[in-house]
This record gives C-alpha cells, structure tokens and sequence, in this order.
C-alpha cells in the first residue's frame, strides 16, 4: 500500500460501549427535536458560548442522526461522493464477490463502466443499482424455491 492509499485509507471507529451509548443518545435528542420543530433550520451552540452558533438544515441533521444510529448499533458505515469510480478490485469488494466475476458481468453488459486507458472504472452509483438489482433477483430466487419446496410437501 502506497503512502497516498494509507492517506486516504479511512479506518472505522472503535467505539466503545459508553460511546456507542452516547451515540444512541445523541439520535434520539435530534430526532425529537425534528419531530418537534416545524423550523427551516435548527441552530447549535457552544454551553460556554465560545464557539459561533451554526446552523444547520434537518435534512443534514436526519442524516447525521442516522450515522449516530448506525455507529451505535456499531454497523459498518461509508461515506462516499455519489459520482465516484470505483476500479474492478474496488467493485468486487463492494459487492463481496470475485474480481473476474465482476469483469464478466461488465462483459455481458449487467454492469456498466467506463474506460480509462486500459482500466475499468465503475460508477458507484452503477454500482448501487447493480447490487439492488442483484438482492432482488437472490430475494426472488430464494422465494421461489420456497414455493417450490412447498409444492413438493417439504414444509419446515
């Protein structure tokens, strides 16, 4: 790994009980306090008065609250630009499968991309309507077999 990757390499927070706690905490009082206000922005200040009042629009404190409950419930979280490229490597890990997987489904036209010199580079939100796409149809598979299963008197 090159010293640019490592800078830009995210690690995940280790939260621990007590923070997690207080992340919980802290999505709860936002959310009410959304579900309470009929204002166009909410304004945060310092208790000591040291910092400048800010404020934000709900929109970014919804959004904020559900990163706080996806941190407490210790869930992986990622924050990406929505017009990001991803390489093939980068994809197959996304989508938890094999890197040649992914270059036969952009082959077989399933998953779109572009080209840059000899490089593949996904669009993450390609990307994102590809593993919707893919989640439906294993959904629909696994119902399938299910109905099929009771057909056949399989029953559980």
């Amino acid at each position: 790994m090159t010293t640019a990757e490592r800078e830009q390499q995210i690690l995940p927070p280790k939260l621990t009980v007590a923070e997690a706690d207080m992340a919980r905490a802290a999505q709860r009082c936002i959310m009410a306090a959304l579900d309470h206000s009929k204002a166009a922005t909410i304004t945060l200040e310092s208790d000591d008065g040291s910092l400048p009042a800010i404020q934000l629009p709900p929109q970014a404190l919804r959004f904020i609250a559900q990163l706080l409950g996806a941190l407490s419930e210790r869930k992986p979280v990622v924050l990406m630009p929505t017009k990001q490229e991803l390489s093939t490597v980068e994809a197959a890990n996304y989508l938890n499968v094999s890197r040649p997987f992914v270059i036969k489904e952009i082959e077989s036209k399933r998953l779109a991309c572009r080209m840059v010199g000899s490089h593949r580079r996904i669009a993450f939100d390609d990307l994102q309507a590809y593993a919707s796409k893919m989640r439906a149809d294993q959904k629909g598979a696994l119902q399938r077999m299910a109905d099929n299963a009771r057909e056949l008197g399989l029953d559980y």
